[in-house]
């Protein structure tokens, strides 16, 4: 048995099979090296994009709507404040802002409705009522009902913790970072916002914006859905129609 295993003889791999393997290697090496450079450059800053006369006419002609729209409401006397009982409104952004007023732009950043169908609760008063004025052609806005406030909380609730999104649906959790609101659950969080509490600002920056959506068949149909959706600006409680449908 010794004699036979020592009579085995362990088969050379050819010269040329050799070099062939090495050049193979060094040609996907240098091929994952620039997938690597490109990849860089793309994650330093977003291809170049090409935009026509007829965008930067378009952007132009809306910035001008924009600030002559403002200027007008700013010398008009301001409107009545709703009545007291409606202190809540919730605002969801449904037309786009491209090429907006720097005024404006300011306005959705400070509403956090950054997103196209994004959502966020409003406390009623003189200040927010003039902001809603100020972006009255691409938000629609108006006074949920308690239905309306706990389905999207139930539904969409989402809070950040660092850089994650984490859904709310662990009590505890809210007890641990709005406890000292005296909010440790989450049908409290849910009366907070609707009866607009004193602690209804912690409540609502804890929420982040609501990330509504539409039905598919819906999103191919652009005309068929601002159509189904309406006007933007003041539509009173027909906002709660609008939450059942993106909701």
């Amino acid at each position: 048995m010794a004699d036979t295993e020592s009579k085995k003889v362990i088969k050379l791999v050819p010269e040329y099979l050799l070099k062939k393997r090495k050049a193979y290697q060094a040609i996907k090496a240098t091929q994952a090296k620039i997938a690597l450079l490109e990849k860089r450059k793309i994650s330093k800053g977003k291809p170049l994009k090409f935009k026509r006369l007829e965008d930067f006419l378009k952007d132009s002609h809306r910035k001008h709507r924009d600030e002559t729209r403002i200027q007008r409401s700013q010398q008009r006397p301001p409107g009545p404040l709703p009545p007291a009982k409606n202190r809540l409104a919730f605002a969801v952004r449904i037309r786009e802002i491209k090429g907006v007023s720097p005024k404006v732009m300011k306005m959705v950043h400070m509403l956090r409705l950054r997103k196209i169908f994004s959502g966020t609760f409003v406390k009623i008063n003189k200040t927010s009522v003039a902001m809603m004025k100020m972006l009255e052609p691409y938000v629609a806005w108006g006074f949920p009902n308690l239905k309306s406030v706990r389905e999207l909380i139930l539904k969409r609730g989402q809070t950040r913790v660092g850089r994650r999104r984490v859904p709310l649906t662990d009590n505890t959790f809210i007890e641990q970072h709005m406890g000292k609101h005296g909010i440790i659950c989450l049908e409290d969080l849910i009366h907070e916002i609707y009866l607009v509490g004193k602690g209804f600002r912690a409540a609502n920056n804890f929420l982040l914006p609501f990330k509504l959506s539409v039905a598919r068949h819906a999103a191919k149909d652009k005309a068929g859905l601002l159509k189904d959706l309406g006007n933007p600006g003041f539509r009173n409680t027909d906002i709660n129609a609008i939450v059942r449908q993106l909701n």
